[in-house]
């Protein structure tokens, strides 16, 4: 029986690693060596991991790989993508291939305004606290200056304060309801101090406030902070061809090819269940690239399937059209990034992926992610309408059904040419994997 740990925060990591084998892993011979395997032979770059979370035992490694050929507003980009998923760089780069003689992806940025709050509770007068939101407001900015000037400096700051009444949701909640520039910074702490800031004057400056009662002085603050939903933060990516420039594939006219796509989105228009994976599909290239250039890929995921859902019901973030002979493809989308601050300082792998593309400001990056996420639905898109998914994706995946079953190299390559214009089967790669061993 596994007994409770004391101290466990305290303990050096080879303490840490023989209390989780000794407890966890007593008929597992290997898992130790397993756990040190990953532990990176520079000392510097191990400690440099191992602070970047709270009692690391070892890394975790994901693929890194790059998606070349991107064309984006006139300049070739090569996308670098941290994912475990097969398919997911080479879709993106059959779409990017595919794009680059057809004037590449079109992006720009429509907004960067983020979002924080300061939730808290009030039973008094609502006409009188409007009053002492008016007569508070400026100080609420004033007293934030020291965290502030920095980034005002740089064109940010702060940019609209309101009191927001909450009451018919929930009684006796109101808000006070920020938004933010933060430039190149994913901005979370910034916001999140000038949040608590504006909190502690806000309740300091309330006990002294003559139109209150004594009661009314003692506004509940219950917390400050940030929102992963920024429906003003927003990138747009598109994407557009003649129709007769439109498929590749055999046996599918592009014309045809063209309706059928369009119909597909539509359907992801409303059809929740549908849309779901469409968009989860989008978000295949889009985390990929937040995780290659060290941006939270959590609140990125959070935000963009509250923006989804943001009519009232879960719909796709991608539309398609054909009008006059032209078939366009687009995507909408918020994306709350940084490029500088957090592990873009810090890891170097995450330094590469930006020098990469070429140091691009938060802007530049939320289009190139847009981007990557509008390539990625259209790869998929084309293969369902077309192919079908599962030809290309067991294709990718034959490696990893050969490598769980311990295939050498000469068995991979002879079941590779084997399958070579074949739709993989994991029951038929068995099979042949067990007739080469029966040899």
């Amino acid at each position: 029986m596994i007994k409770p740990v004391k101290g466990f925060s305290k303990l050096t990591k080879q303490e840490k690693v023989s209390w989780i084998v000794s407890s966890f892993f007593k008929n597992n011979p290997d898992a130790e060596s397993i756990i040190k395997k990953y532990w990176n032979d520079d000392n510097v770059l191990q400690q440099l991991h191992d602070e970047f979370i709270e009692n690391t035992i070892t890394n975790y490694y994901l693929p890194f790989g790059v998606a070349p050929n991107f064309l984006i507003n006139g300049k070739l980009f090569a996308i670098p993508m941290a994912i475990e998923e097969s398919s997911v760089v080479a879709a993106a780069s059959k779409a990017a291939k595919f794009w680059l003689d057809r004037g590449g992806f079109k992006a720009k940025v429509i907004s960067t305004t983020k979002i924080g709050q300061v939730h808290f509770m009030f039973t008094g007068d609502k006409s009188i606290l409007n009053d002492f939101f008016s007569v508070v407001k400026s100080k609420l900015i004033s007293e934030a200056k020291s965290i502030t000037k920095n980034m005002e400096k740089r064109g940010g700051g702060i940019k609209i304060i309101e009191l927001v009444d909450k009451t018919a949701v929930l009684e006796n909640y109101y808000q006070l309801h920020c938004s933010f520039e933060t430039l190149d910074a994913m901005g979370a702490n910034f916001i999140n101090s000038c949040l608590e800031q504006f909190a502690k004057t806000f309740q300091s400056e309330a006990k002294h406030f003559n139109g209150f009662t004594e009661e009314e002085r003692n506004i509940e603050i219950v917390m400050s902070i940030l929102s992963n939903y920024v429906p003003d933060c927003i990138v747009r990516a598109e994407v557009s061809c003649p129709v007769s420039e439109l498929n590749e594939d055999a046996g599918v006219s592009p014309e045809d090819f063209s309706d059928r796509f369009v119909r597909a989105v539509q359907i992801a228009q409303v059809e929740p269940y549908r849309a779901v994976t469409h968009n989860k599909g989008i978000m295949n290239g889009i985390d990929a690239v937040v995780l290659a250039t060290g941006n939270d890929f959590r609140a990125v995921e959070a935000g963009v399937h509250a923006y989804a859902a943001r009519n009232g019901s879960y719909s796709s973030l991608t539309q398609a059209t054909v009008e006059n002979g032209i078939f366009k493809f687009w995507i909408e989308l918020p994306l709350a990034l940084g490029t500088v601050g957090g592990l873009t300082n810090l890891h170097p792998l995450v330094k590469l992926a930006l020098e990469m593309l070429e140091k691009p400001s938060a802007k530049e990056l939320m289009q190139i992610i847009a981007v990557a996420g509008l390539a990625q639905n259209f790869g998929a898109l084309r293969s369902l309408t077309t192919t079908g998914i599962q030809k290309g994706h067991m294709k990718m995946h034959l490696m990893n059904i050969l490598n769980q079953m311990g295939a050498s190299v000469n068995e991979k390559q002879q079941i590779a040419r084997y399958f070579e214009g074949k739709t993989v089967v994991h029951s038929d790669v068995v099979a042949k994997f067990k007739e080469l061993r029966a040899l």
